[in-house]
């Protein structure tokens, strides 16, 4: 017996997606951020098109950079019994991905990396389609970076009182 897992789910936790909200202007650099578990987009894209799915949102195509990835996934993914067409180009920006969605919508998500600490990643799906974030991938990926916690040194030799 197999057990059937709730479209945008992997082993219980939430495929990390976000897309900036409808009222955002649409000059903003980003539609949103994924942050994938893994470089391997055979595992990942058809988690993150059920999530999508769950969201209202269609997927038809996914294109992405060849170098960003492990491998490539097939050149028709099935998911929730239907396709989508992949395209992988060597001249696209490796920290994004493109969907077409809807007919003939493009989306456009920065993919935050799979080894980023939880922090960062958390900070880049919330920062990656605001309205004041227009700025560059890299940009908002170096400004979500988790910041080192400052040192805490004993003070050896001082008496309190």
């Amino acid at each position: 017996m197999t057990a059937q897992r709730a479209a945008g789910f992997r082993n219980g936790i939430d495929v990390r997606v976000r897309l900036r909200p409808e009222a955002t202007k649409a000059d903003v650099a980003f539609d949103g951020a994924w942050w994938p578990r893994s470089r391997l987009l055979s595992v990942e894209l058809p988690e993150l098109v059920a999530a999508l799915d769950s969201l209202g949102v269609r997927v038809e195509r996914f294109t992405y950079a060849v170098e960003a990835w492990d491998e490539p996934p097939a050149r028709k993914v099935p998911v929730a019994g239907r396709s989508v067409r992949t395209g992988g180009f060597r001249s696209m920006d490796q920290t994004l991905v493109s969907l077409t969605v809807d007919g003939d919508r493009r989306l456009d998500l920065l993919v935050v990396p799979p080894e980023a600490d939880a922090l960062t990643g958390v900070r880049a799906l919330r920062l990656a389609g605001l309205k004041e974030q227009s700025s560059s991938a890299q940009r908002v990926l170096a400004d979500a970076g988790s910041r080192p916690r400052p040192e805490v040194v004993p003070i050896t030799g001082v008496r309190a009182g």
